[in-house]
């Protein structure tokens, strides 16, 4: 055993005692950049244990679950950065939000219950309100102006008038 273990009757220290007497320290590398995320793995990792939602919690959870929230984000931003650009805006607003995820099919289940805090409504017009089409009556005019100007009245009285006289 070491001299130091000796002279104190305990195990060798480590950490900072070590550190003290000239050893390098190993920079830190976080869970998040193991994991090669975005998202603080550690944070989340936390946050699962102080919210009760089970007595233990895996080493594998928390990556799991930043690496599915990093996605979504992802995803999310690309789609709403897409509506901006639409839009000819170079910022993302709540409303690019609401497009974005309103207009995709699988974020729009996913969120289906929330409302977006100066979003508005995805533009729809019902086709009951719409005007009906002029295709219709252009293609029914030109039969008409074939008849003779006598039996092309628009009235049924005014057409037994004639055909009476």
């Amino acid at each position: 055993m070491d001299a130091t273990s000796t002279a104190t009757g305990g195990k060798v220290k480590k950490g900072a005692a070590r550190r003290k007497a000239g050893g390098p320290r190993k920079k830190s590398v976080t869970k998040s950049v193991k994991a090669g995320l975005q998202f603080p793995v550690g944070r989340i990792g936390r946050y699962l244990k102080k919210g009760r939602y089970a007595q233990r919690v895996g080493t594998g959870a928390p990556v799991y679950l930043a690496a599915v929230l990093e996605y979504l984000a992802a995803e999310l931003l690309e789609l709403a950065g897409n509506a901006a650009k639409d839009n000819k805006k170079s910022r993302i607003i709540p409303r690019h939000l609401l497009l974005a995820i309103r207009n995709d099919e699988e974020l729009g289940k996913l969120l289906a219950g929330v409302t977006i805090a100066h979003g508005g409504v995805l533009p729809k017009i019902h086709s009951v309100l719409l005007p009906k089409k002029t295709v219709e009556k252009e293609a029914k005019s030109p039969k008409k102006a074939a008849k003779s100007p006598k039996k092309a009245t628009k009235s049924p009285k005014k057409a037994l008038m004639r055909a009476s006289i």
